[in-house]
């Protein structure tokens, strides 16, 4: 069966009679796309393992669809927060995720929605790809009451089913989510947790230990280090003795990933969750990539690295564009068909930040719910949930 795209297009036309204006209607037919293409990647290095993922990756043009809306909802979502941030509408902590979206999607892509996650600060595309709603994103950025944590956590503290948040302690969510893939084997459900954590916490003491546990009892956790090539300021080579983070664990296989890559992360991740699943324990993965913003909104992001560098990423190796590449260069997808998706994701992100923006802020009373989950509460220092609050300010 032949699947036909027809693109309607409108132009008015001025008219200085009674008439108006004037509609002049055009279609044009595009012959059926390609369903589905195969697509070679980049090798990844490997450690500690015979072999690793495959050279090649299928893609069809329902996924190449879903991973282009989505990363460009990611990408546009992190610019309306930079707006609103300048704006002082967003106000403390906030790390934007723009020029990593190739690894949240791939890593989706990889696992099950069952499956678990935990990360660092650096959360916003996480909290998409899990579940939250650009709406419910960008209410609790600016702390309003239709925010995933109701307007309590910001930027740093959003979650969602089978995600853990967002952990503003720097390599602190790493135990956290050894916790996690300790709870996935108690409970034999066969699912896994994935750990993210950035190459500016990879030489904490505590993610050593969790390594070692995590080996010992063979728990199903995928270790992943974003090394987006700066921690804060400062750039990995000055950081860290060793930069091959994929090696890291030593006794821990590892495979160092092109995270501007989609597929490339797809593949590396569906090949870390087999090996969890089948019993053999922990995997490590490096994903390789850059983040176009400072570090966090605080950081100009161009005092220990030129504009030119940021600008040749971008040209050359930005997530989006490579897949949009590819799937116009194949014919998977028609420019036309993109800019409408562009459209939509454009107005879906000035929706939310109008509702992000209007929205009323949590009540002074609901500043003691959400501690307590199933006992009565006890008193600390002379209150309790149901004390009656009163601002002062």
């Amino acid at each position: 069966m032949r699947k036909m795209l027809t693109i309607i297009s409108t132009v008015l036309r001025g008219n200085a009679g009674k008439n108006g204006a004037r509609a002049v209607v055009a279609a044009r037919t595009y012959a059926d796309f390609t369903q589905q293409a195969t697509f070679d990647i980049k090798k990844c290095d490997v450690h500690k393992l015979e072999e690793g993922p495959p050279l090649t990756s299928t893609l069809t043009r329902e996924d190449g669809l879903k991973y282009y809306r989505t990363m460009q909802t990611m990408r546009r979502m992190e610019l309306k927060a930079d707006q609103l941030y300048k704006q002082k509408i967003i106000r403390g902590f906030c790390h934007l995720y723009d020029g990593q979206e190739a690894c949240a999607v791939g890593i989706e892509a990889g696992i099950n929605l069952t499956d678990h996650l935990i990360t660092a600060y650096r959360a916003h595309g996480y909290t998409l790809t899990r579940g939250g709603t650009v709406r419910e994103i960008m209410a609790e950025l600016t702390g309003r009451r239709g925010g995933i944590a109701k307007g309590k956590g910001g930027s740093m503290h959003m979650y969602a089913k089978n995600f853990y948040g967002g952990n503003g302690i720097v390599g602190a969510q790493v135990p956290l989510g050894a916790g996690v893939a300790l709870a996935c084997k108690y409970q034999e459900k066969n699912e896994l947790c994935v750990c993210l954590y950035g190459d500016g916490a990879a030489n904490q003491g505590q993610i050593f230990e969790t390594y070692n546990m995590a080996s010992l009892w063979k728990l199903p956790c995928i270790f992943i280090c974003e090394n987006n090539k700066y921690g804060m300021g400062t750039s990995v080579e000055r950081a860290a003795a060793s930069t091959d983070y994929y090696k890291r664990g030593d006794f821990i296989p590892g495979l160092r990933v092109d995270g501007m890559d989609v597929l490339c992360v797809k593949e590396a991740t569906k090949f870390a969750a087999d090996f969890c699943r089948s019993g053999k324990g922990p995997i490590l993965m490096e994903l390789q990539t850059y983040r176009y913003h400072g570090h966090s909104m605080s950081d100009p992001g161009v005092s220990y690295r030129t504009r030119e560098e940021i600008q040749e990423v971008r040209s050359k190796s930005d997530p989006i564009s490579m897949l949009k590449d590819r799937m116009l260069n194949n014919n998977m997808a028609s420019v036309e068909e993109l800019k409408e998706i562009d459209i939509e994701v454009r107005k879906e992100i000035e929706d939310a930040a109008q509702f992000a923006t209007t929205d009323p802020e949590p009540p002074l009373e609901d500043l003691c719910n959400h501690i307590f989950y199933n006992e009565p509460p006890m008193d600390v220092r002379g209150t309790n949930p149901w004390s009656k609050l009163k601002s002062m300010s």
